[in-house]
């Protein structure tokens, strides 16, 4: 039987390869505790309920941190876990646009920024292989 900590590793290896190992390594020194309820609670509670897909949950996390602002860094790794459960670029960029209405111009180019980044990242690892 598993625990709670690793189906959450699994389901945010599902979500985001490369953030699963560094989730708990990157809160170790200062708040391993944060760690255990990214895994536990965000990834193996909710991420893994039935009723949505991945692409919807990641389609929603993004949107949620848009409208936050001042998300910058939690964004960047949402914009790439898109992009690996097969998101497309086209559908991150619609999904903000269609927020215009509701949050405002500055925190949408605040996102499409960060997409800027992450897709060119993105594109720069997909010639690496």
């Amino acid at each position: 039987m598993t625990t709670r900590i690793e189906e959450g590793k699994n389901m945010l290896a599902k979500v985001d390869g490369n953030a699963a190992g560094n989730v708990m390594d990157s809160l170790k020194d200062i708040a391993p505790d944060v760690g255990k309820y990214i895994l536990e609670f965000a990834f193996n509670d909710i991420y893994s309920r039935a009723g949505l897909d991945l692409k919807q949950r990641e389609m929603i996390t993004i949107t949620t941190l848009l409208t936050q602002g001042d998300t910058a860094s939690q964004l960047k790794v949402h914009i790439n876990g898109a992009l690996h459960v097969g998101l497309s670029k086209q559908e991150i960029v619609e999904t903000f646009i269609h927020c215009i209405p509701y949050v405002g111009f500055p925190k949408v180019l605040n996102a499409v920024s960060i997409a800027r980044e992450v897709f060119s990242e993105h594109d720069g690892q997909e010639k690496d292989e």
